[in-house]
């Protein structure tokens, strides 16, 4: 199958980026999944730069952001993809630890598209992570042209 769709996780936790992946994959999901260790790479990706400059095309499915980040934090991610005529329309999932209120509310005044505070227990956590994963990657329609299928 030759249309699926990325996945862009921008997490540093080694840890969480593991349990997402466990996640992802119980759903055997066959959709590539780029991790971004900070913003700063999240948006190397996005706009094609650097050791990113000859990723295939298109923008991802979806992109599941932590918070707190190093180099650039989430809030700044997200606001450089909402800012972005080419990027706006990416779907964005704040994935973090964060349950402060004040968090939860900038997200959306950004314009996140979901906001999960990461589980504690290991088994909500993947759970979490396998309905985001087959909700984003495979059962939303993004708008057309938003994500061009490889």
């Amino acid at each position: 199958m030759n249309n699926l769709k990325r996945i862009l996780l921008v997490e540093d936790d080694p840890k969480d980026v593991e349990l997402t992946m466990t996640g992802l994959a119980e759903y055997n999901l066959a959709n590539e999944v780029v991790v971004a260790r900070d913003g700063e790479e999240a948006l190397e990706y996005l706009y094609r730069r650097g050791k990113y400059q000859d990723r295939p095309n298109g923008n991802p499915a979806v992109t599941l952001l932590d918070l707190k980040l190093p180099k650039l934090n989430g809030f700044e991610v997200l606001e450089n993809i909402r800012s972005n005529e080419n990027l706006k329309m990416i779907p964005v999932v704040v994935l973090t630890s964060s349950n402060e209120e004040r968090d939860l509310v900038r997200s959306y005044k950004l314009g996140v598209n979901a906001y999960v505070t990461k589980p504690v227990d290991f088994h909500e956590f993947v759970n979490a992570v396998k309905e985001l994963g087959i909700f984003w990657a495979v059962i939303n329609e993004p708008p057309p042209g938003s994500v061009k299928k490889r």
